[in-house]
């Protein structure tokens, strides 16, 4: 499944660069030209990482930054600082802030690219690596199986997208939105009730001898994956 990056860059030039680059990479792009829009757009996309320039129109890098770590729903969120500033006291600044690495343009996009799967495997390890743990559930990207308790656990192809979806976050509730755009893509129509249809039968496989259903419901919120959960 595509990582998803919101690159906010008031630059065309480099935006352009940008989303063509880390496309190329297989990441899922998503580019902002004005700090403004930022906050509203982590609400709809749901990103997993941003890559932040510190100078920005209506609002500055270091303030989105900070509103996203105030955020608690986005106060994990991986944030990369991108800026023309090499000083000491700028790059302090923007960590200081809660950007969890900075780099100064100009830069190589293999060196960006580098930075950004290193930051996602501290911040993130579930998003990047093929073979996926939680609890006594195993998921294998590579060949497309899922485990428990040993058990091969059959599933369709939605159902391991949304499994995969919501083991990279356990413990974050999804709404059904967000959901249907990960799993499904922005560009295809579907209805919401969709998700719970699916949901239904991903319960009924992972649940299948009687283990407690790790899949929580979150009234007119949407779905969680919750070791503690006892359905």
């Amino acid at each position: 499944m595509a990582i998803k990056i919101l690159v906010v860059e008031d630059e065309e030039a480099l935006q352009q660069l940008l989303e063509y680059n880390l496309s190329r990479e297989g990441f899922e792009v998503t580019v902002v030209g004005d700090g403004a829009e930022v906050i509203t757009t982590v609400a709809e996309i749901s990103p997993d990482f941003v890559l932040l320039d510190w100078m920005l129109p209506n609002l500055s890098g270091i303030e989105i930054c900070r509103q996203l770590r105030a955020n608690t729903e986005t106060r994990s969120l991986p944030i990369i600082m991108l800026t023309a500033r090499g000083e000491e006291e700028d790059r302090v600044r923007g960590l200081d802030k809660g950007a969890d690495d900075y780099i100064t343009k100009p830069f190589s996009i293999s060196e960006l690219v580098a930075r950004i799967k290193a930051v996602l495997r501290r911040t993130n390890p579930a998003i990047v690596g093929d073979v996926v743990h939680f609890a006594d559930i195993v998921l294998d990207r590579g060949t497309k199986r899922v485990k428990r308790n040993e058990r091969t656990i059959a599933l369709g192809p939605t159902e391991f997208r949304l499994l995969d979806v919501l083991i990279q976050r356990p413990g974050r509730v999804f709404s059904r939105e967000q959901l249907l755009d990960r799993v499904w893509g922005q560009d295809v129509y579907v209805e919401n009730r969709t998700v719970d249809v699916h949901i239904g039968r991903l319960r009924k496989a992972l649940n299948k001898r009687g283990e407690h259903d790790p899949i929580r419901t979150v009234r007119a919120s949407g779905y969680a994956l919750d070791e503690t959960y006892e359905g």
